[in-house]
């Protein structure tokens, strides 16, 4: 019997939340007061299958209150072993068998009293996207396969899906913004206040394959198509929210080495990003099985290429630059690059996943000014080879592409998104949503998404969930986030039970910053 349209829905918040790698904080963050295992404990599980890597969570909460509403907790955290699930369009049953590894783990959590009530879920992000376009048959069968693997477990399978890169930036907004705050607070009154719509935070999110930007502007979002309307503890916020597809570090690395070898006229690369003294060999085959490579290989491209290192900073930026289609913006205003939409930004704005990994790795996540940031970055690009190595032992995986990152992000949050010097202190670079004191607490998430009877707020609209369908909305975040042995992660002092939160279903209805990547 199919899913009703109600947990279709919720399944697919679910798996928004989930495979985007953002919590869907549409919970309240509880304080853990003890670690023992009642009886009566349910569980969930979901799968992030991302560009690069899956990882498997599951959660654990108490359904011993009414509506089985409960302290939710991040019980397991497992990464799977190997690349993507959109690395194995050639054999599509190894997608479905590089999961088992993970799948076993959470079984073996799980009591096997549990199972059979246990949820499960896999959510696809960026990478299956790209194969979907590429050959929706081989996404089709890759699809199939997990789901053949995952279905024959002994839990309650909800299926594998495919997920909007909207849905990405506007979960990550709800998170950063619920994680520090800004959507309620419990008020030493003992009151739920509402913060000015004005405190909210913007995020910047970016993965392997996709890169997104979401805020509320300080005026009429123009394009409906690039708006998501939520109600959230009975106020309504339209934001504004765009997923670039290719733009993602991988991609973007994979692009730009792309254009470089074309643009070579032998089997010498020459490459501006990577530091003087690196040398490598470099089958360009694979650069162009990449969804993101519009163009095909030339005819005479040698099977093997040596790429070496210039460490060109100036030379770099420009390369960067190729991958921008920025004069299709010129005379229209509200653009951002590739002719979309995108109203002038505004406000704070929390920037993570792989623009905090690449600027915590420049030391460069303190809120130090644009020109220090623009400095050290040129300066890094400069350091021989050698001299890297020697400073970064065990890094061998990204240390070449640091540089091209660094520069890559100030060429898309400058000269794309429209940041300039003045706004630059607006971001901050987080791995997670820390809390005002700087400290780090242990949190178990309350999965009531209503108030209990007594706390309810009468003044919102929202309907309250039933317990069933609490099921489907878990989550986590790379950014409240988990460490090595599966915690989750969240701030503030412990409140009670919050009054429920609903969400509409979404409406989808730079001259001065070239100065900073020129010097």
């Amino acid at each position: 019997m199919g899913l009703t349209w109600k947990k279709r829905v919720l399944t697919a918040l679910l798996g928004a939340a989930a495979a985007s790698g953002l919590t869907m904080l549409i919970l309240l963050l509880v304080e853990a007061t003890s670690v023992l295992l009642p009886a009566d404990t349910k569980f969930g599980i979901v799968f992030d299958a991302g560009s690069s890597h899956t990882s498997l969570f599951v959660y654990r909460w108490p359904a011993d209150k009414e509506n089985n509403t409960g302290v939710v907790s991040q019980a397991l955290a497992c990464q799977v072993k190997g690349p993507g699930i959109s690395s194995y369009a050639s054999n599509p049953a190894q997608a479905g068998e590089s999961l088992q590894g993970c799948l076993e783990e959470a079984l073996a959590l799980v009591p096997e009293a549990r199972h059979q009530e246990t949820p499960m879920f896999l959510g696809a992000t960026a990478g299956m996207r790209l194969l979907s376009q590429k050959n929706s048959s081989q996404a089709g069968d890759i699809f199939a396969a997990v789901s053949r693997v995952l279905g024959q477990a002994p839990l309650d399978f909800w299926g594998a899906e495919l997920l909007a890169g909207q849905a990405e930036g506007a979960l990550g907004w709800i998170t950063i913004n619920y994680v520090l705050g800004m959507l309620i607070k419990y008020s030493f009154s003992g009151e739920w206040i509402r913060p000015p719509e004005g405190t909210l935070v913007g995020a910047l999110d970016m993965g392997g394959a996709s890169t997104q930007i979401t805020f509320v502007p300080g005026g009429p979002i123009l394009d409906k198509n690039t708006q998501a309307t939520f109600h959230l503890y009975g106020s309504e916020h339209r934001v504004y929210t765009h997923s670039y597809l290719c733009f993602g570090r991988d991609q973007m690395l994979t692009r730009l080495l792309a254009r470089l070898v074309e643009s070579s006229p032998g089997p010498l690369v020459r490459h501006p990003c990577y530091h003087s003294g690196y040398r490598a060999t470099l089958s360009p085959a694979t650069l162009y099985e990449s969804p993101c490579v519009h163009t095909t290989p030339p005819p005479d491209l040698a099977w093997h290429l040596t790429v070496e290192g210039t460490g060109n900073p100036g030379a770099c930026v420009s390369a960067i630059r190729g991958l921008f289609n920025f004069s299709s913006c010129e005379g229209r205003g509200h653009c951002a690059f590739d002719g979309v939409y995108q109203p002038p930004v505004r406000g704070r704005f929390y920037a993570f996943s792989n623009f905090y990994y690449t600027f915590h790795f420049l030391n460069l996540t303190s809120k130090q000014p644009l020109t220090t940031v623009n400095a050290t970055v040129w300066e890094f690009c400069r350091r021989p080879w050698k001299q890297v190595e020697a400073s970064s032992p065990g890094q061998d995986r990204w240390l070449r592409d640091h540089c091209a990152s660094g520069l890559y992000i100030l060429t898309l949050l400058l000269e794309g998104y429209g940041f300039r010097e003045e706004t630059w202190p607006d971001i901050e670079f987080h791995k997670q949503a820390a809390c005002p004191t700087g400290r780090w607490h242990r949190y178990w998430l309350d999965a009531g998404l209503h108030a209990e009877p007594d706390r309810r707020d009468p003044g919102r609209g929202a309907r309250p969930l039933a317990g069933g369908e609490l099921r489907h909305l878990g989550g986590w975040s790379r950014l409240c986030g988990a460490d090595s042995p599966g915690y989750s992660w969240g701030c503030g002092s412990p409140p009670p039970v919050a009054p429920g939160l609903s969400w509409a279903a979404p409406g989808w209805t730079a001259a001065p910053a070239r100065a900073f990547l020129s010097s």
